[in-house]
């Protein structure tokens, strides 16, 4: 399997919100909003959905939840290795962060 096949962050996203338990396209959304802060357009997520499922990354089912498929799981720990290794330094990053300075001046 090529390794990291995903089409950026939110690829990712999913299925990392996918592999804590299935869900259905909207709370996928929702989690989403949590953490971008805004809902993803249905022309937004649709397409992510439909890529990861054509991959046979993601199943869904009667209920319209998806889930995890064997390959998915497979991909999203490559795909956290790859983070992991790329920002190994990821707790340095958080506290060089502007936001932090900010809080801490508060």
């Amino acid at each position: 399997m090529p390794h990291c096949r995903m089409k950026g962050c939110l690829s990712f996203l999913v299925l990392w919100l996918v592999n804590k338990d299935s869900m259905t396209s909207a709370e996928i959304a929702l989690e989403l909003k949590k953490r971008k802060g805004s809902k993803p357009s249905p022309g937004t997520i649709y397409p992510v959905l439909k890529d990861l499922k054509d991959k046979e990354l993601l199943s869904v089912d009667k209920n319209k939840r998806y889930s995890l498929t064997k390959n998915g799981k497979k991909e999203l720990e490559t795909s956290l290795n790859t983070f992991f290794e790329t920002f190994y330094d990821v707790d340095e990053m958080r506290s060089s962060c502007a936001c932090n300075k900010q809080e801490k001046l508060s």
